[in-house]
């Protein structure tokens, strides 16, 4: 009797197992099933328009040449653009580009028009052409929004970034020329060729509401800081740059390169034409046309302090940085680790060829979608924390 009670404890006890077991299994073929998948891998990539050195086509070609930031910058797709076409024929110059995340479009400003290109198709889903032609363009930081400068002419256009379609215009009468879109969207800020003062357009008026300087000479590049309170720019003749107060509307400081001379150089009549601040704001980056030269400067003193100096292979007339501020970005295509000072890499098409522009963007996309972007200026990150 006793066995018959042990063996029936023992299937008992096996059938408790059994079914425990198989719940456990279930459960855990449930919680794989449904365990969240992980996000996509952030692809960051670096957009480089062409012809991006006047209309030279032998920097890069006709396009965007396409690389990967986190594989030494390796050259990744070429994407043709079907517009940018004088009406001889050629290529027109590249003169702008910037990126909405809200349309997922990239602009190419070309001399006569502007191109929207989708970034997910790769297609040309518009191209303008504005009265008095088009430079450097800058876009609102929704998205929304493009200031077109018009060729060296008397006025910016304000364009439906969507629809390409002309909202209204602002006279300067300065020779419209670089444009930067404040980081709060508040402002922008539109530098002539002709002018020695930086004018600010208020965003929901779009008019002119003040001016800064004025300068020693006239405007060419210039950045600001990301609390919007300084404006560092450079001017015609001079090998170094100048600083201004965009809150007061004063001009601070002239700072002048020290130990290298002032020379001829191949393009835009200026010595330092190009100037941009890490995003951490810490430090100035400064072109040298003449000397093939990048100038370092302390940008935690007032008025920045020169550092050193990085030698390129060709004259630099742009310079900006990555999102995180690892790599700086002068137009002759070396790419440059900011802490070490040292070229890590240099930018080639998918022949080995050289690419050079004056005009690129950081990209970031995550599951074939564009979800971050860079700018073209080498504006500073450092916001302030409340700002009316």
């Amino acid at each position: 009797m006793k066995t018959i009670k042990q063996s029936f404890l023992l299937l008992l006890c096996g059938i408790v197992f059994i079914s425990a077991s198989a719940w456990i299994t279930l459960s855990a073929d449930k919680l794989v099933n449904y365990a969240p998948k992980p996000a996509p891998k952030v692809q960051r990539l670096l957009y480089v328009a062409t012809p991006g050195i006047r209309n030279y086509l032998g920097y890069g070609g006709h396009g965007i040449q396409v690389f990967d930031i986190d594989n030494n910058h390796k050259f990744v797709k070429f994407i043709k653009n079907p517009g940018g076409i004088m009406k001889k024929g050629i290529p027109s110059n590249v003169k702008g580009v910037d990126v909405s995340l809200a349309t997922n479009c990239i602009y190419v400003s070309t001399l006569e028009a502007i191109q929207c290109i989708d970034l997910v198709t790769e297609k040309m889903l518009w191209e303008k052409e504005y009265e008095g032609g088009v430079d450097r363009i800058s876009i609102s930081p929704d998205g929304k929004i493009i200031y077109a400068p018009s060729l060296e002419k008397a006025h910016w256009n304000v364009v439906d970034a969507k629809t390409g379609d002309v909202i209204t215009k602002i006279v300067t009468n300065s020779g419209a020329h670089n444009t930067i879109y404040g980081p709060d969207g508040k402002e922008v800020y539109l530098a002539g060729l002709k002018s020695t003062m930086l004018n600010i357009a208020d965003t929901k008026t779009h008019t002119v509401s003040r001016q800064v300087g004025p300068f020693s000479a006239e405007i060419r590049p210039f950045t600001i800081n990301g609390a919007q309170t300084l404006v560092y720019v450079n001017v015609n003749g001079l090998l170094g740059f100048e600083v201004g107060d965009l809150v007061t509307g004063k001009f601070l400081h002239r700072v002048v390169v020290e130990g290298w001379n002032v020379g001829e150089v191949k393009r835009h009549s200026c010595p330092s034409h190009g100037i941009g601040l890490t995003p951490d704001e810490k430090e100035l980056w400064l072109c040298d046309g003449h000397n093939y030269r990048l100038h370092v400067f302390d940008n935690t003193v007032m008025p920045p302090v020169q550092k050193t100096s990085i030698a390129l292979k060709d004259m630099p007339g742009w310079i900006t940085f990555s999102l995180d501020g690892k790599y700086a970005y002068p137009a002759t295509g070396d790419v440059i680790d900011v802490k070490t000072r040292k070229i890590v890499a240099s930018l080639e098409d998918q022949d080995h060829n050289d690419v050079q522009s004056e005009k690129m963007v950081e990209i970031h996309f995550s599951g074939g979608k564009p979800v971050a972007a860079g700018d073209q200026f080498g504006l500073g990150q450092v916001r302030m924390t409340t700002r009316n």
